[in-house]
């Protein structure tokens, strides 16, 4: 059955500016943090929260979904590398092998990093700008991620990169850019497509009468989001970590299963605290 085989070769970059190029990746990722913006505002307009601190929020969570996602890939998956090239943990350069360094942008980041790094930077935020619980903001904020993780795994697939493996039948898609002839599963976009609906569902219950059940909707999210990871590491390439170490789960796996158990228990405890 050929056409259920899809050959994938996009071209990575929209543009180029002397010699600076604008990658699709780097879009999704603005278009995520737009969407999310946006969402949110209409979630304070909703509730008449005082739009001030609004943009300041914003920043907080860039910065720190960024640095945690990368803190993640160098600690959770790359450190025998990155160790030996510290100024390429922060910095969006990659030594060549002839000596020097060239600009290659801000490549690897990991989802588990960036949330703990989210909850960091939104902490550290509400305790310098208490105009609501920290609850309340990390439950609305869920939506938001929910649909970024949309486009960064849309983003993941134009890049050709934390592809699936190999399906070993005419089913997939063909990652020509790597130099491949054979099928992969697309796993980038099985988790976006499960990012989406989870998304619709968190939206819907922020219109219901349990948005206010406070914890709920980041506990829902959270286990989400990781049970969705977790299924969809069994078909997709490993990325390293420490999964040698443990090979009965992968490193993906290993790290969803803390997240999966945070959620849970919040969204219990969430309906505890209402009932008594």
């Amino acid at each position: 059955m050929t056409y259920l085989k899809f050959n994938w070769a996009p071209n990575e970059k929209l543009f180029e500016i002397g010699g600076f190029g604008i990658h699709i990746y780097s879009l999704m990722f603005i278009i995520a943090f737009l969407l999310g913006l946006r969402l949110y505002k209409k979630m304070f307009i909703k509730e008449n929260v005082d739009q001030k601190y609004l943009e300041p929020m914003f920043i907080y969570m860039v910065i720190s979904t960024l640095l945690g996602a990368r803190l993640g890939e160098v600690f959770f998956y790359n450190w025998d590398y990155f160790q030996n090239h510290l100024l390429e943990i922060l910095l969006p350069i990659k030594e060549k092998a002839d000596g020097g360094y060239s600009f290659i942008g801000f490549r690897g980041l990991a989802s588990h990093g960036a949330a703990i790094g989210v909850l960091t930077g939104i902490f550290i935020f509400q305790k310098l700008n208490p105009f609501k619980p920290l609850i309340w903001i990390l439950d609305r904020l869920t939506i938001p991620a929910a649909i970024g993780g949309v486009f960064i795994r849309t983003g993941n697939f134009f890049n050709s990169e934390i592809v699936g493996k190999y399906t070993g039948s005419n089913f997939g898609v063909v990652f020509e850019n790597r130099g491949e002839i054979l099928p992969r599963y697309p796993a980038q976009m099985y988790e976006a497509f499960g990012y989406f609906i989870l998304f619709l569902v968190l939206k819907k219950i922020y219109n219901s009468r349990y948005r206010d059940q406070g914890g709920f909707l980041m506990g829902l999210y959270f286990a989400g989001t990781f049970t969705i990871r977790f299924f969809v590491e069994y078909v997709k390439e490993s990325q390293g970590g420490f999964e040698e170490i443990f090979p009965a789960l992968s490193t993906g796996q290993w790290l969803s299963i803390p997240f999966i158990t945070f959620g849970l228990v919040t969204s219990a405890l969430s309906f505890f605290k209402k009932s008594s």
